[in-house]
């Protein structure tokens, strides 16, 4: 702007010298004769000129100074309007660039709802089996209620049965307590009646013979009846009649001591309530068994509902290596493989300490398997699925050059406890580097 006030000032100081250049011009053609006339008058007129002249040029750098001032100041005006200008400018450069990067944004974020709604066409599909599943599951889980509801109450019944049991119990020994008060008694009674018996030593030599072989078969049953007190406290639960048919044996046996002339009588009456006891202990020990044994039996199916309902899904996906690239063999022998790279793990069944598969619950379970290498005249790249120790199903795959691959699967029944893993074949290789190209996968089907 300030050459622009500049130039119309130089073309004005132009102007006028070119004018008073053209006044001395028309000075010099002016006839001699009046040159002598107004030779008396030319001094004035110059000086008149000059000082009009300086005037008229001061008057026009003053307008053009203010002109110039105005200017200026509608320059910085100008100036602040362009910084605003530029300042709005850059902001709406931030603006686009914003906007860009939010239109790359719905862009991903538009695929990514592509994605997601395929995912979620797929998970409807999923929810779908799962809930024909869990309904089946829920039909069987119903019946295993009521078997379970009907097992709980055989078993509040054997407790009712228990109960009632060890209170009989209680009263047995209190019984037997005082069976042995009177066994004392009774031992006091008996001293008394050797001393007495030795005494009549002389009339009773024959009774003697049959007093010995009555001691002895008291001596056996009374044997026989410490054993069937051990037996009655194991079986405690179920002896209920036991002991009172135990209770009278011992009175009888009581009465029988205190009268030794029928001992022998009496005794055979008590080896054969010893054999029908010991015929009745038989009986409830054997439906003790049976009984015990289907409470085991309803325990273990207890347990395997558990486990049913606490083994829902499986899921397995691992690589051979964890990190770095490596070509594994060739060795003498099949070397099990052991795939160090975990993807998921669902159930925790998979170890990658040992590269066993452990089946956690009896099912239909499904397996794939991936191998790879780098081919080689001599070696070829083979693994096989086993189970148990049983080879199931072999990947092979041999090229004397290049990168050579293979794959198979298989679906197994398995029990719980069941091992599955994959094996190297001798004097076989297999190759897995960071893009994870060897690769061992199973999930559980459905439980049987």
């Amino acid at each position: 702007m300030e050459m622009t006030m500049c130039f119309p000032l130089l073309l004005l100081i132009c102007s006028l010298s070119t004018a008073q250049l053209q006044t001395e011009a028309d000075n010099e053609i002016i006839p001699h004769g009046k040159q002598t006339e107004s030779q008396g008058r030319e001094p004035t007129n110059a000086s008149d000129r000059q000082q009009t002249c300086t005037q008229d040029i001061n008057a026009v750098l003053r307008e053009m100074s203010a002109t110039l001032a105005e200017q200026r100041v509608e320059m910085r005006h100008l100036q602040r309007e362009n910084e605003a200008q530029a300042a709005k400018l850059r902001e709406l450069e931030l603006q686009k660039t914003e906007v860009d990067k939010m239109k790359q944004q719905l862009k991903a974020q538009a695929a990514e709802l592509s994605n997601m709604t395929a995912r979620t066409d797929v998970t409807e599909n999923q929810v779908e089996a799962l809930k024909r599943d869990n309904e089946a599951q829920a039909a069987e889980l119903t019946n295993t209620r009521a078997e379970l509801t009907n097992t709980r109450a055989e078993l509040t019944n054997m407790r009712a049965e228990l109960s009632n049991t060890t209170a009989r119990t209680d009263v047995t020994e209190n019984q037997v307590e005082a069976l042995k008060r009177d066994n004392e008694a009774q031992a006091a009674e008996l001293t008394n009646t050797r001393a007495e018996l030795t005494n009549t030593r002389a009339e009773l030599t024959n009774m003697r013979a049959e007093l010995s072989n009555t001691t002895a078969r008291t001596d056996v049953t009374e044997n026989q009846v410490e054993a069937l007190k051990r037996d009655n406290e194991a079986q405690a639960a179920e002896l209920t009649n036991t002991r009172a048919e135990l209770t009278n044996t011992r009175a009888e046996l009581t009465n029988m001591r205190a009268e030794l002339s029928n001992t022998t009588a009496r005794t055979d009456v008590t080896e054969n309530q010893v054999e029908a006891l010991k015929r009745d202990n038989e009986a409830q020990a054997a439906e003790l068994s049976n009984m015990a044994a289907r409470t085991d039996v309803t325990e273990n199916q207890v347990e395997a509902l558990k486990r049913d309902n606490e083994v829902k899904q499986v899921a397995f996906s691992t690589s051979l290596l964890a990190s770095g690239s490596e070509t594994i063999g060739p060795f003498n022998t099949q070397t099990p493989l052991v795939f160090r790279y975990v993807v998921t793990n669902v159930g925790n069944t998979y170890n990658p300490n040992t590269g066993l598969f452990t089946a956690p619950v009896r099912g239909a379970y499904h397996f794939e398997f991936y191998i790879g290498a780098h081919g080689r005249a001599s070696h070829a790249s083979s693994v096989v699925l086993v189970k148990n120790g049983e080879h199931i199903f072999t990947a092979y795959e041999h090229q004397p050059s290049r990168y050579g691959s293979s794959a198979n699967g298989a679906t197994l029944l398995l029990e719980v406890g069941d091992v599955v893993f994959l094996r190297l074949w001798n004097n076989a290789i297999i190759y897995d580097d960071e893009n994870h190209h060897s690769t061992f996968s199973g999930n559980l089907l459905f439980t049987m």
